[in-house]
């Protein structure tokens, strides 16, 4: 009875609020361009890949030849899309039957219109999904705004049960919404409405006994304010009712419920929660701060959105500035808990950090260096937390890149200096050290800019040490690379990389590989693309003790690929040619 009384109250607030703005941005397609869009243009792609694989150790990993061949069209009626597409791949052969797909946004003066798959700027409590449908939009250019929509917001899948490899089933969603708001981008007020609920009869009997039809009711107000230059006031929140089961029992005999049984039904298995944020921002004398604090109650949930985190709640600080015009500085902390209802065994709370300095010295030096840090603890829930296994854990890291860019008459040389250490700690006093991994990495890359040559040489090594219980891993990469274009429009490009590998486990095991690989590309006439890229890599176990000391393992792989792509046919508009 007390969830009931409180999804009642719910309802009376989510529908006496009546003042809101909306700000979105829509790129739209005129009307009167429609009339100006050629009756019939058909066009098109065809092309294969021919790949060829051999690799000693068998052919686990890839099928040694595989051929792939496609015809993409496109029939298009004054700006209206209908796709086909032909696939076949070794002996697969499979056909798309073309239909018809609506993206439609025609304006006139302050209005736009939605035809087919669309979408519109919602609250993120709210809606992010797009729809399939129809929608209207209104902005003033001025101060009033506002937007509506009816449509699917997902598809049924009804795949067979007996299919060892069956998708998750799902109902087909409906949905509508509207939006309508006052004020402009420094004050302003939205408000958001959305109606979504699953259809049953969208989905199989026998998946009907596993997943349950939902509905749904959200309610969102956002607003913005700025009462001096140098301070800006955000609010974003949002009320949803979910009725987690649409075959539960209704709530009868009751006023307040009835009310509003056009819209929504309130059931037994209905959920009233809550969540939004609020931040205020400070820009004064060159420094820009902003805090912000979000909450998200259990189980808050909206049918219109694709996926949402809940049952936590955050706080949060961002400082940042510049020094000189050179020197950019930024600092970020936040902490988040969940278990707001205290009904889980355990509290858990994480906390982030970080340090950002980037410097621009000259015109040819950078210097950035950054911290970043998170730390995660467990408290008490509805149980004492057990010291033992007790969560406390520290991940730290910092990074220092310096770079170096100049060039000259008929040189451009770039370099760039790398270096990370990174620690992961287990803080339980009881703990024994088995998952704790600390890391730190150097690396070196130089690119050279010929251009009395048309060539590009690039040149990169990398070491990385791991030291985890009782493990060090260890990690060394050499590769050296160059391209060049051909032709009077660089038609014809092709590059070679040479690389090197070696990996080794302290006192288990040592490995290393050496790759090469050769790509060429040629267009022709802008319609013909053709490419081969050829890879061959020789591995092996290179331990001294073991029988076998030698790169004894080969993997080839060859691909041959040709892209044509065409305009069959050209029905212009009177008085242009046909083609």
């Amino acid at each position: 009875m007390i969830r009931v009384k409180r999804i009642q109250s719910a309802l009376v607030i989510l529908f006496t609020i009546h003042c809101s703005l909306f700000t979105s941005s829509a790129v739209a397609q005129d009307i009167s361009q429609i009339a100006k869009s050629d009756p019939l243009v058909i066009t098109g792609a065809v092309g294969t890949q021919n790949t060829y694989y051999y690799s000693s150790v068998g052919d686990g990993y890839s099928s040694p030849l595989s051929n792939m061949l496609f015809v993409n069209m496109n029939i298009s009626v004054y700006g209206f899309s209908m796709p086909f597409s032909l696939y076949y791949s070794n002996d697969n052969l499979s056909f798309n039957y073309p239909h018809l797909s609506f993206n439609l946004n025609p304006r006139y003066k302050n209005w736009t219109g939605y035809v087919g798959r669309g979408s519109m700027a919602f609250s993120q409590y709210v809606m992010d999904m797009s729809f399939n449908g129809l929608g209207v939009e209104y902005d003033d250019g001025k101060r009033w705004r506002f937007g509506a929509f009816y449509g699917q917001l997902r598809k049924a899948i009804n795949d067979d049960p007996t299919d060892p490899s069956a998708r998750h089933p799902q109902y087909k969603r409906m949905g509508w919404g509207f939006k309508v708001g006052y004020g402009n981008h420094a004050n302003y007020l939205d408000l958001y409405f959305l109606r979504a609920y699953d259809r049953m009869n969208s989905l199989d009997e026998y998946w009907q006994k596993y997943v349950s039809p939902q509905e749904n009711i959200v309610v969102g107000l956002k607003g913005n304010a700025q009462p001096v230059k140098w301070l800006n006031l955000t609010a974003n929140a949002a009320m949803s009712l979910l009725s987690t089961d649409t075959r539960a029992d209704k709530v009868e005999d009751n006023p307040t419920a009835d009310r509003w049984s056009t819209v929504f039904d309130t059931r037994y298995s209905s959920l009233a929660r809550f969540a939004g944020d609020v931040s205020a921002t400070v820009s004064l004398n060159g420094v820009s701060g902003s805090l912000f604090y979000r909450m998200i109650q259990p189980d808050y949930a909206s049918l219109g959105t694709y996926y949402m985190s809940n049952n936590y709640h955050a706080l949060g600080l961002n400082v940042s500035t510049s020094l000189f015009n050179t020197v950019s500085l930024a600092a970020t902390f936040s902490g988040q808990a969940d278990n707001l209802t205290n009904r889980q065994l355990y509290t858990t709370r994480g906390y982030v950090y970080s340090l950002m300095a980037a410097s621009r010295i000259g015109q040819n030096y950078n210097l950035t260096a950054s911290y970043n840090g998170y730390t995660q603890t467990q408290g008490d829930g509805t149980a004492k937390v057990n010291d033992t296994i007790k969560v406390d854990r520290v991940m730290q890291s910092f990074s220092l890149t310096p770079s170096a860019s100049f060039a000259t008459d008929n040189y451009s040389h770039t370099l760039s200096l790398s270096g990370s250490i990174t620690s992961n700690k287990d803080r339980n006093k009881f703990a024994t050290g088995e998952s704790d991994v600390n890391s730190w990495a150097l690396g070196v890359g130089y690119g050279l800019g010929v251009k009395s040559w048309e060539m590009d040489f690039t040149a990169n090594l990398s070491h990385q040490v791991s030291d985890g219980y009782q493990t060090t891993y260890i990690s060394d990469v050499a590769s050296i690379g160059a391209s060049r274009s051909f032709l009077k429009d660089n038609e014809l490009s092709v590059g070679a990389t040479l690389s090197l590998c070696y990996n080794e486990i302290k006192n288990t095991s040592k490995n290393m590989s050496i790759g090469g690989d050769v790509s060429v590309g040629y267009t022709l006439n802008n319609v013909h693309a053709f490419s081969l890229a050829a890879a061959v890599n020789k591995y092996g176990d290179v331990n001294i003790v073991n029988r076998r000391s030698s790169l004894d393992q080969t993997d080839v792989n060859i691909s041959l690929n040709y892209i044509y792509t065409f305009s069959l046919l050209e029905l212009k508009k009177k008085g242009t040619e046909k083609k």
